[in-house]
């Protein structure tokens, strides 16, 4: 329950917040910019071990040089260091090495890569388009470009909520393609993923547990209303995301003339509709067609860039064939006669080809719905109604990336954060909210100013917190109290699906394309746009399949399986990889070191990047003896390694 007067604090809060981070920039001016990582982690440490000094909770030690080097690589880049890497890193005297590699690991191409994977997996898990999965390799590419460019993340951010045109050419409209181009739906998944609040909630009723009402979801998707998917090509999964701003009535044009809608489309000229001819579009389009069509005439038509191509105004979405095909399709032979349409009673959804957003009535579901005019729900901005897409997606952007909303800062701090360290701040990422409280939330302020002062850079914000004392401490038992403080040591987490790929082909040796057991093989840019779903069949998407996780889900809740673990322990692949009587990695090892202690020390440094401990090597020396064969004895402790806890984890 919601106590009486909430809202009223939590508008005086907000404020506070407001001023907050306005007070600090002015006093930081530009000042603040000369602010070190290494300046603000000092100071990060130093808020954190006085609360738990405070709480008198112990804190971990320093990890050793071994475990950082893994950790912060598989973090920062998502590879292992190779055996050479850590044995360089560990016999470095410099006193300043930690801080050295962390900024060689953020310079490297692999840093932008890594965290592009992260959010292709934010942006996709919950996608409700399936079908903007093709282009998944498209968004990855450019978000690696943006994260190894250091762009702000309000730029990022701002490209994403204003993007359009053809999907593969403009991969940052990938969260809008991934939503359908659902003015609700985008409008939901925007805030959730880029201000951790989950307005959602408020869709057909007020928030249940925070201060949110319906009509605040509402002005926020009414900045939406405006965007459309659309396939290009008949022949190929293409698309565009496109603004509509003028009324589309193609389902009245429809029902009130269906045989002249049939013959629209009709290639064939038998009076009955395919999928392939509707998803090809009208076979001609003349200005009276259109203007009924898309109800605007010629100049409305040139105004908004359709008297260039008619053939494309009257092209009607997949979905809507999907939907159509299947109320008007009766007889089931995947063609559509008058006769079917005329009998087909459609589902009412008359707000769909509306340029205004509607909340409906729920006491009247089938209403209309009265227009709600844009509204930012955490500022109180608002826009006139009438005003274009893209001016709506412009003022949407802008109102979410300001350096005066303190929940954009916040999110993205709290979710690079609890990707590094296990846990964030708020648990979960994505459900931050007003009336949720923040650990260390002082801290979490300090961060956040930092960041906004240093142009919102991805690359300071993971430099900063792999410089924090408090990422590179040890692990250790935790109490099971939920009101324990955290950070007080490192929380092993499980890897990420691209991060254990990666590893896998790191020790076997091998081309990621050769993962499948076969010779890898280079796909060049026609063969890809000629063969869109080969990706589809690659190794790295087939076992994203299996072991991908949803990120936003706190990592206590991610849970092996039977089929992952069954493919760790059985895949032909696999245990072809570890054979020690080919050309692999096994048997490299094995014929460089003919002594066994030489040859499982080099075996950890490739699996685990760690030597044994004495208590590991006498175990393994144990079993060589026990099983008098060297190569399959050493066959068995690499898989016992790879199906380890520790190779799949982060610790």
């Amino acid at each position: 329950m919601i106590r009486p007067g909430i809202h009223v604090a939590f508008v005086l809060v907000q404020a506070a917040i407001f001023a907050g981070f306005s007070v600090a920039e002015e006093k930081q001016g530009s000042s603040s910019k000369s602010i070190s990582s290494n300046q603000v982690a000092q100071e990060v440490d130093h808020q954190i071990l006085a609360e738990l000094q405070k709480a008198g909770v112990s804190v971990a030690e320093r990890c050793s040089d071994e475990d950082f080097l893994r950790r912060v690589s598989l973090d920062i880049t998502g590879q292992l260091p190779s055996p050479d890497q850590v044995i360089a890193f560990r016999q470095n005297k410099d006193p300043d090495k930690r801080s050295a590699l962390i900024d060689k690991l953020v310079d490297s191409s692999e840093f932008g890569l890594n965290w592009a994977r992260y959010w292709r997996d934010v942006i996709y898990f919950r996608a409700t388009e399936q079908r903007s999965r093709f282009n998944q390799e498209e968004f990855t590419e450019w978000m690696a470009e943006q994260w190894n460019k250091g762009t702000g993340w309000n730029s990022t951010v701002t490209a994403m909520l204003t993007a359009s045109g053809n999907v593969e050419e403009h991969p940052e409209t990938a969260l809008i393609f991934a939503q359908g181009a659902m003015s609700e739906d985008v409008a939901a998944e925007a805030c959730r993923v880029f201000l951790g609040i989950q307005l959602q909630c408020a869709n057909c009723h007020d928030h249940p547990s925070d201060i949110w009402k319906r009509e605040q979801f509402h002005q926020l998707a009414a900045y939406f209303p405006r965007i459309a998917e659309r396939r290009m090509n008949a022949g190929m999964p293409e698309y565009e995301i496109v603004s509509v701003n003028t009324e589309s009535r193609q389902g009245d044009f429809m029902r009130e003339n269906p045989e002249m809608f049939i013959r629209a489309f009709d290639r064939d000229n038998d009076l009955k509709l395919s999928k392939k001819e509707l998803e090809a579009g009208p076979k001609r389009i003349g200005r009276r067609i259109a203007a009924r069509m898309k109800e605007g005439n010629s100049d409305e038509m040139q105004n908004e860039g359709m008297q260039e191509d008619k053939m494309a105004a009257g092209r009607i979405p997949a979905k809507a064939i999907d939907r159509l095909f299947a109320f008007g399709d009766t007889n089931k032979d995947d063609l559509l006669t008058v006769e079917e349409l005329k009998a087909a009673q459609p589902p009412v959804n008359r707000r769909r080809g509306s340029t205004e957003h509607h909340m409906v009535d729920l006491k009247n579901p089938n209403s209309l719905g009265a227009i709600v005019d844009p509204k930012f729900f955490v500022s109180g901005e608002t826009l006139p109604r009438g005003q274009t897409d893209e001016e709506r997606r412009a003022a949407v952007a802008k109102s979410f990336t300001s350096p005066e909303n303190p929940w954009f800062a916040r999110a993205i701090v709290n979710r690079v954060w609890a990707e590094m360290l296990g846990e964030g701040f708020y648990m979960p990422v994505d459900d931050i909210g007003p009336t949720r409280e923040a650990r260390y939330p002082a801290v979490l302020d300090l961060i956040c100013q930092n960041f906004v002062a240093n142009g919102m850079n991805p690359k300071w914000l993971v430099r900063t917190i792999a410089n924090t004392e408090t990422y590179q401490r040890k692990i250790q038992s935790r109490p099971a109290s939920e009101n324990e403080l955290p950070f007080a040591s490192a929380t092993p987490v499980p890897l990420r699906s691209d991060v254990v790929f990666n590893s896998l082909v790191q020790v076997f040796g091998v081309n990621e394309g050769e993962m499948n057991g076969r010779t890898a093989k280079v796909v060049d840019k026609k063969e890809k746009k000629d063969k869109p779903r080969a990706f589809l069949q690659s190794p790295r998407f087939l076992f994203d399949t299996l072991f991908g996780i949803d990120p936003s889900v706190p990592k206590d809740d991610v849970m092996g399986n039977i089929p992952q673990s069954l493919m760790m322990m059985n895949s032909r692949v696999f245990r072809a990889r570890m054979s020690a009587g080919k050309n692999t990695q096994l048997s490299k090892i094995l014929d460089e070191h003919k002594d066994n202690r030489d040859a499982l020390r080099e075996l950890y440094l490739l699996v685990l990047a760690r030597e044994p401990s004495a208590e590991e090597l006498k175990i393994c020396a144990d079993y060589i003896a026990e099983v008098k064969d060297r190569p399959e004895a050493f066959e068995d402790m690499m898989w016992s390694l790879l199906n380890s806890s520790e190779f799949v984890s982060r610790r």
